[in-house]
C-alpha cells in the first residue's frame, strides 16, 4: 500500500543511509509473495485505499503473519503507517466487515460514521536510546493524519501524546502505538522527511548501532520539521 507521498519515508531511510556510507537495498513483498522474516533490519507498511487494504488485510493475517512475528521477535524495527498501522492490531471494522489484523499490538480499529479526522497534527513522544549510554528523549513528531477509522489501544502503549490534531480516535489524546521495535502512527504526508531526527532513530535502533549516527548538514530537513510543526499550530 502506498498513498499519501508515503514512498518518501523510503527515499529517506536510503538516503541518508547513503550519505553516511551505509548500504541500502529495497526489496519488496508484493500479494501471494512470502515475507522473509530475516531479510531486512526495517519492514515499512505504508496506507492504501480500502479496496487495497482489504486485499492487503488478508495477505498479512493468511500468508505473512507467522513472518511478520518472526520479524518482530528478532528485534527487527516494524514501521507502520496509516492503513498500514491500522493492520498491526486485531482487526479493522468496517460496518457490517471485519478486516483481520496481523496481531502484533493489542488494538482494533472501527470505521466511524461521524467526519474523518483530517489535519496537520503534533504530537510528543519518548525515544530509548538505540545505543548503550544514551537517554530518552522526548521529541515532537509533526505530520499530518486523514483517516476515517478510530484506534483504540488495549494494553499497548501510544507512540506518544497529541499535542495538536486529532490522533488515534480523537478523544483520548493518544496517537500511534509502540511495542519494543514495532511501530504504528497515523502521521504521513510522508512522515520521515518531515522529521529526520526520527528516521537516523530507526536505522540506529534497526542497525543496533553502539553509537549515534555521524551528523549531516540538516538545514533544510530542519526546515521542513519547523514548518511542519508551524502548520500543525505549534
Amino acid at each position: 500500500m502506498n498513498i499519501y507521498a508515503d514512498r518518501g519515508n523510503l527515499i529517506m531511510l536510503a538516503r541518508r543511509c547513503e550519505w553516511r556510507g551505509i548500504g541500502f537495498e529495497l526489496l519488496a513483498s508484493g500479494l501471494d509473495e512470502r515475507l522473509d522474516p530475516d531479510a531486512a533490519d526495517i519492514y515499512y507498511i505504508g496506507g492504501g485505499q480500502d479496496r487495497d487494504q482489504k486485499l492487503c488485510a488478508h495477505d498479512l493475517a493468511e500468508r505473512k503473519r507467522d513472518d511478520v512475528h518472526a520479524a518482530a521477535a528478532r528485534g527487527a524495527v516494524i514501521l507502520a503507517v496509516c492503513g498500514g498501522y491500522q493492520l498491526l492490531g486485531r482487526s479493522y471494522q468496517l460496518g457490517d466487515e471485519t478486516l483481520p489484523g496481523v496481531g502484533l499490538v493489542d488494538l482494533h480499529t472501527v470505521r466511524s460514521d461521524g467526519p474523518r479526522l483530517i489535519g496537520n497534527v503534533a504530537i510528543e513522544i519518548d525515544t530509548d536510546p538505540a545505543h548503550p549510554g544514551g537517554t530518552v528523549s522526548r521529541r515532537v513528531l509533526a505530520g499530518f493524519e486523514n483517516h476515517g477509522g478510530r484506534t483504540f489501544l488495549g494494553d499497548a502503549r501510544p507512540l506518544g501524546q497529541v499535542l495538536k490534531g486529532h490522533g488515534n480516535n480523537g478523544s483520548d489524546g493518544r496517537e500511534g502505538v509502540r511495542s519494543g521495535n514495532v511501530i504504528g502512527t497515523y502521521l504521513h504526508g510522508p512522515l520521515l522527511p518531515k522529521n529526520a531526527w526520527f528516521a537516523d532513530w530507526l536505522i540506529e535502533t534497526a542497525l543496533g548501532l553502539s553509537s549515534s549516527l555521524p551528523a549531516l548538514d540538516d538545514a533544510l530537513e530542519d526546515a521542513a520539521h519547523a514548518e511542519a510543526r508551524r502548520a500543525a499550530g505549534l
